[in-house]
């Protein structure tokens, strides 16, 4: 019995080890097969230079090769396409020259090597806008990730404003905390208050430098669920009606809901010591049809109804200092 069972240990001992055998054979070390199925697997993200601007900064590097931006967003569009077919999923990321050479200026790094402009981008597609590629044209894809910048440029910017208000001066606490907690309990006020319909709400905010916009998309059924906001856009939503309420500086929300048969409704409010108050029915018309550059009337969209805004129900928020 103790023969028999060691000839079957060693007989499947050998089994095994043929199976490793050929496996090992089947996927040597540098086998073409192994890194092909390795690339399925690596995203890959191409740095776009949107406009014609861009692209002439970057021809004073010698090593940038393209010497027409049209040909130069056709061979993107054609890479893209390719990672595609090869069933690579691929991001764009926006490539600015300025922010570049100043990246390259810190890390000090050769900003005229193709392996620098690489190692940018995998930091900007890290940290910065990009955009999933999805099989978009390139002049669809290109609007898409501008927007995607813009709105990650105006949350930094209003969360550094946040961040260097520091504590408050009575309580101690957290004078940004406290306004984007409040910006957060607004927003979600107003989402809940709204009812069911398609939902798109701009924030307006102005600062010493800047005027400040947020905007947020969200539906919400009819059977009363809640809400579907993405988290990026409310975050970076209740950011700028924070810089609002922090700094009790005046602003707007406008609300637009859209329903299966029946006319959009437009609905607005002021921003008012850390409040929403709602605007008259003529206040909302007044501020939707009229150019926000010249002051001059704009005609009034056909299938909407300018409404006054309702009732939030916010309590007066605790004053900082």
């Amino acid at each position: 019995m103790t023969h028999t069972r060691n000839h079957r240990n060693t007989r499947n001992a050998g089994t095994v080890k043929n199976g490793r055998s050929r496996a090992r054979a089947r996927h040597r070390p540098g086998d073409p097969s192994m890194r092909r199925a390795l690339r399925r697997e690596a995203p890959s993200t191409v740095g776009l230079l949107v406009d014609a601007e861009d692209f002439a900064a970057m021809r004073h590097y010698r090593s940038f090769t393209f010497d027409d931006h049209s040909v130069y967003l056709r061979q993107v569009e054609g890479l893209l396409r390719t990672f595609t077919a090869q069933g690579r999923h691929a991001t764009v990321a926006l490539f600015d020259p300025q922010d570049y050479a100043e990246y390259c200026a810190e890390a000090g790094i050769d900003a005229d090597l193709h392996t620098s402009r690489s190692r940018f981008t995998a930091e900007v597609a890290a940290t910065g806008a990009i955009v999933a590629y999805t099989g978009q044209p390139i002049d669809t894809l290109i609007p898409l990730l501008v927007s995607r910048a813009v709105r990650r440029a105006t949350w930094e910017y209003a969360t550094m404003l946040l961040a260097d208000l520091g504590d408050c001066s009575d309580c101690g606490q957290e004078i940004g905390r406290a306004a984007f907690d409040r910006a957060s309990h607004l927003l979600a006020r107003l989402l809940e208050t709204a009812g069911p319909g398609t939902h798109h709400v701009v924030c307006s905010v102005p600062t010493e430098d800047e005027q400040l916009l947020a905007i947020v998309h969200t539906a919400r059924d009819p059977d009363g669920g809640p809400a579907q906001l993405e988290a990026s856009e409310g975050a970076e939503f209740a950011s700028v009606l924070a810089v609002g309420v922090a700094l009790e500086s005046r602003g707007g929300v406008v609300l637009r809901t859209t329903a299966p048969d029946t006319a959009d409704r437009v609905h607005g409010w002021r921003l008012v010591r850390g409040n929403l108050v709602p605007l008259t029915a003529g206040e909302v018309f007044d501020a939707y049809c009229t150019d926000a550059d010249t002051g001059e009337p704009v005609s009034p969209e056909s299938d909407v109804e300018y409404c006054a805004g309702f009732d939030l129900g916010a309590d007066e928020p605790e004053a900082h200092h």
